[in-house]
């Protein structure tokens, strides 16, 4: 006669809504370093990451708080920061001699042109390689900021100082992002 409980409990972290296991462990099965891309609520992380014996080994990360430092006055946690923060981590990668990787988004739903795939195609862009299908990809038009810079153009000055009051505290034009977009991706072209 058996004794005990008949269900088994599931780890801590699949009840808590944290991980994936059965994901995980086709991930980690191909070998191959995972480009995690985390998005929170102000900002994007981009790491390289391996499995190690004692946990994971953080090889490469980038944030998109260090954009700021580069001179960033967009939002941080935008479609224009997610894609620099993942061209950041894909430069950095490189730099260490990482030069292909796997994409792991977590738990997030894989919705298409989202600032999970902006950060996937700045780290493809810097010359990571990544396996990925071209439809996911956000537009080049939406990372630039195009649509803000139009969005912006249709208000009134009233309506456009509520709306982008944050950009004009930080000295940013919304109609002057997407240069500012190109001007901050060739300043991480030369510091890295």
């Amino acid at each position: 006669m058996a004794h005990g409980p008949r269900y088994k409990m599931a780890f801590r972290r699949r009840r808590e809504g944290k991980t994936d296991y059965r994901a995980r462990y086709k991930m980690v099965e191909t070998g191959k370093s995972r480009l995690v891309v985390r998005i929170t609520t102000y900002h994007v992380i981009s790491q390289i990451i391996n499995v190690g014996m004692d946990g994971d080994e953080t090889l490469v990360s980038a944030h998109s708080k260090q954009l700021q430092k580069m001179g960033w006055l967009g939002g941080t946690s935008n479609t224009a920061a997610a894609y620099l923060t993942g061209y950041l981590c894909g430069k950095r990668a490189l730099k260490a001699g990482i030069e292909e990787a796997v994409l792991d988004i977590g738990l997030r739903p894989a919705i298409r042109g989202s600032k999970v795939f902006a950060a996937l195609k700045g780290a493809v862009d810097a010359g990571l390689k990544v396996p990925h299908g071209e439809s996911v990809l956000p537009d080049e038009s939406r990372i630039r900021g195009e649509h803000i810079k139009e969005y912006a153009e249709s208000l009134d000055e009233e309506e456009r100082k509520k709306r982008f009051s944050r950009y004009l505290e930080r000295g940013l034009s919304p109609e002057d992002l997407p240069e500012h977009f190109e001007e901050i991706k060739n300043r991480i072209d030369e510091e890295v």
